[in-house]
């Protein structure tokens, strides 16, 4: 029985590995093809486009219409797989030593396969708590898609209990994690010949004064380390800078130039902290310089996304539930962000636990066991017992 599962879950992992559902791509036909696999279940759907019209949220049911049930989230997106990195082509599924390899197996379309497989299953059983499915887009480039539906949810008045989201944790059970948070900052300076620096304000020098003041609030942070960090990896709340990119030419006083950066914190107060720090250091110092050549000058901060972190809970329904689903005896903490800051923010009992390993996540060549699917499998099997049972 078990291999006749897996065989499901394989080849509905093929098909939605076949759809690049890459972040800037589309993810409606992966969207679809879900769609109808569960309504054939006797799921209730229901479809949430984004402003675009191009992606699209999936939220599922079966079961009684009442609050307290269990929500299974995966996001639907992934990022982009260059070919020439790769070894086979990333959107076509390749089995090998027991190992699925393609474009978002691990992060995180397995597990997203296994929940779609075992609707099936509930669909056929006396459930007395619903289960629900939520299928997200754009969770790689903010948690865009989630924080959507999170709000849908908010203001249906629909109260499910419990989330597990299906991140790629090699099957353990993940209790907390950092919060993501985003940014991209523009500095709008004015040109001139480079051999007249003065006369000009370079975008691309007042964003080195922001990116050193971005390494002295990072090193504050280092300091940090207390008992609510110390499982993290680093222990500390942690800034980087992604990209960079402005300036013309190197004879010419870049007029523009953009910095994308991100935050990891640990706790809440050092993300204020660091926004707030920032925010006056752009406006008491940057600012007035490169207006005192040019008036019209500005430093503007887009967000990207801000991402809760999830925070550790003393009691936590979830974690016991999903500790006796996996024979767990032991929980973890993972610096890497994920949506279930968002569902624990409605209230809900949230852990992270899926197939495959974040080693493999936005690599080339990705791949996930079919041996960690075969546990997912057990995971969702063993909660059909609690579906059944009155919560």
């Amino acid at each position: 029985m078990r291999s006749t599962k897996l065989e499901a879950v394989r080849g509905i992992l093929e098909r939605l590995i076949s759809y690049p559902t890459v972040s800037i791509d589309s993810n409606l036909d992966l969207i679809s093809h879900a769609a109808d696999r569960l309504e054939r279940a006797g799921a209730r759907l229901t479809v949430s486009n984004d402003p675009s019209g191009t992606k699209a949220n999936l939220f599922a049911t079966l079961g009684p219409d009442r609050d307290g049930g269990i929500v299974l989230s995966g996001h639907t997106d992934v990022v982009p797989a260059l070919t020439e990195e790769w070894r086979t082509d990333p959107f076509e599924l390749v089995a090998r030593d027991g190992n699925l390899f393609g474009r978002g197996t691990c992060d995180m379309k397995g597990f997203i396969a296994c929940v779609l497989a075992k609707m099936e299953d509930y669909s056929r059983l006396d459930l007395q708590r619903p289960i629900h499915v939520a299928l997200t887009y754009d969770e790689e480039v903010g948690c865009l898609g989630a924080r959507q539906l999170v709000g849908e949810l908010e203001t249906s008045g629909k109260k499910p209990a419990i989330a597990i989201i299906g991140e790629p944790t090699d099957m353990k059970v993940i209790e907390g994690h950092k919060g993501c948070y985003e940014y991209t900052t523009c500095f709008h300076g004015t040109d001139g010949h480079g051999s007249e620096p003065d006369k000009g304000v370079n975008a691309i020098h007042f964003a080195a004064a922001y990116i050193a003041r971005m390494l002295e609030l990072a090193a504050r942070m280092k300091e940090r380390v207390g008992p609510d960090s110390a499982h993290f990896s680093p222990p500390w709340t942690t800034l980087q800078t992604g990209r960079i990119e402005g300036g013309s030419a190197r004879n010419v006083i870049a007029r523009h130039c953009a910095v994308e950066w991100e935050m990891r914190p640990v706790r809440s107060s050092d993300a204020a902290e660091i926004k707030t720090a920032l925010e006056d250091y752009t406006r008491n110092v940057l600012l007035p310089q490169m207006k005192t050549v040019y008036p019209e000058a500005d430093i503007v901060t887009e967000v990207i996304g801000e991402v809760a972190g999830l925070a550790v809970m003393p009691e936590n329904e979830a974690r016991e539930l999903v500790m006796s689903l996996t024979g767990a005896n032991l929980t973890d903490v993972v610096s890497f962000g994920t949506e279930a800051g968002l569902f624990q923010s409605l209230g809900m009992s949230v852990v992270v636990c899926g197939p495959g390993s974040i080693a493999q996540a936005h690599q080339p060549d990705e791949f996930v066991s079919e041996d960690q699917l075969a546990r997912c499998l057990s995971m969702l099997d063993g909660l059909e017992r609690t579906l059944v049972q009155s919560a």
